[in-house]
C-alpha cells in the first residue's frame, strides 16, 4: 500500500512517492480515514480531533500547524509520531508581542478611547527604549522576539527551562526567575504550556515584578494564574497585555475585561498573512524527509 498524506490546503513542490489528499478545515472524509499515514491536522481545532485520529488505522505521523500540542499529546495513538508546528508562528507571534508591548507602554488604547470621544490627550508616556525585557520561554518565538526587540535599544534577559549558552548571550533557567524579576521592566511569556509551566506566573512570580512593570502573554493562558494577576491589576501596581487568557475564550462579564491597565486581544498571535507560507514550507520539508525515510523535525512525541 502506498503512503498517503492528507493536507488541509494545497502545497506546491511536494516530493514523489507519496499520494496526496487535499481537504479543508472540515477534515478527512470517512473513506480517506482508512488510507492516511501522514496527517497534517487543520489549523483550527475541530470538535472531533481525537476521534478522527482514532479512526486512522494506517496513521504513522501527525503534523500539527500549531506550536502548542498539549491538547493532543496524551491522545495520539500508540506507534504514531507527533510533530508540532515550531517556527510557523514565530514571526507572527513575535510581531504581535512587539505590538502589545509598544501599545501598552505608549498607551495606544487610551488614545483610541480619546479619539472615540474627540479628546486631545497629550503627555509623556513610557518608552520601550532603555527598558530591560525578560523573554520567558527562549524557543523559536522567543528568539524571533529578541530579533525585533534589540533595535529598540533594550536589554534582553533570556529565560528557558534550563540554562544554556545562546548566540546572543546567556539563557537563564526558570530557577533564576526570583532573582531576575525585580530587575526587569517587561516580561513577555512565550513558553509552551507544560506541567512545569502551568501556573508558573503565580502570585509569588507577580509580587517579585517591580511596580509599574508590564506582563505580556502570547503563549497560553494557563501559564498565568488569572486570579493572582487580577489582584495585581486591580491595585494598579502592574500592567498586562494578554493575547491568551484562562479561561479562553474570555466570557462576557469576566473581571479581566474591565481590569485597569489591561490590553486584551483574542488569541490572534498566529493567524496572519505570515502563517500560510511558513506552514507550507514546514509541511513540504517534513514530507520530503518522510518520503526519503529520514528523521522528521519538530518531533514532540515518539512512538
Amino acid at each position: 500500500m502506498s503512503e498517503v498524506a492528507w493536507l488541509p490546503f494545497d502545497v506546491r513542490g511536494l516530493p514523489d512517492g507519496v499520494e496526496y489528499l487535499v481537504g479543508d478545515r472540515a477534515g478527512p472524509s470517512p473513506a480517506d480515514l482508512e488510507r492516511i499515514s501522514f496527517y497534517v491536522m487543520p489549523y483550527q481545532i475541530m470538535r472531533d480531533d481525537l476521534g478522527v485520529l482514532a479512526r486512522m488505522p494506517r496513521l504513522r505521523v501527525v503534523q500539527l500547524l500549531t506550536a502548542g500540542y498539549e491538547h493532543l499529546a496524551h491522545a495520539v495513538p500508540a506507534g504514531v509520531t507527533l510533530c508540532n508546528g515550531r517556527g510557523i508562528h514565530s514571526a507572527s507571534t513575535a510581531e504581535l508581542a512587539m505590538t502589545l508591548v509598544l501599545a501598552s507602554l505608549r498607551d495606544v488604547p487610551g488614545f483610541v478611547r480619546a479619539q472615540d470621544e474627540g479628546r486631545w490627550t497629550q503627555g509623556f508616556r513610557p518608552s520601550l527604549a532603555d527598558k530591560r525585557v525578560l523573554v520567558l520561554g527562549y524557543g523559536s518565538i522567543g528568539e524571533a522576539l529578541e530579533q525585533r526587540l534589540l533595535p529598540f535599544e533594550v536589554d534582553v534577559v533570556r529565560v528557558a527551562r534550563t540554562a544554556r549558552a545562546a548566540e546572543n548571550g546567556r539563557v537563564h533557567a526558570f530557577t533564576d526567575l526570583p532573582a531576575l524579576l525585580p530587575a526587569v521592566d517587561v516580561v513577555v511569556v512565550t513558553a509552551p504550556l507544560t506541567e512545569e509551566t502551568r501556573g508558573l506566573v503565580d502570585a509569588g512570580f507577580l509580587v517579585r515584578m517591580r511596580d509599574g512593570a508590564l506582563l505580556v502573554n502570547v503563549a497560553r493562558g494557563a501559564i498565568v494564574d488569572t486570579d493572582a494577576l487580577l489582584a495585581e491589576l486591580t491595585t494598579g501596581r502592574l500592567h498586562a497585555a494578554l493575547d491568551v487568557v484562562d479561561p479562553e475564550p474570555l466570557p462576557a462579564g469576566h473581571p479581566l475585561w474591565s481590569a485597569p491597565n489591561t490590553l486584551i486581544t483574542p488569541h490572534v498571535g498566529g493567524p496572519s498573512s505570515a502563517f500560510r507560507p511558513r506552514a507550507e514550507r514546514l509541511v513540504r520539508e517534513q514530507l520530503e524527509r518522510y518520503a526519503r525515510g529520514e528523521p522528521l523535525a519538530n518531533v514532540v512525541r515518539q512512538p
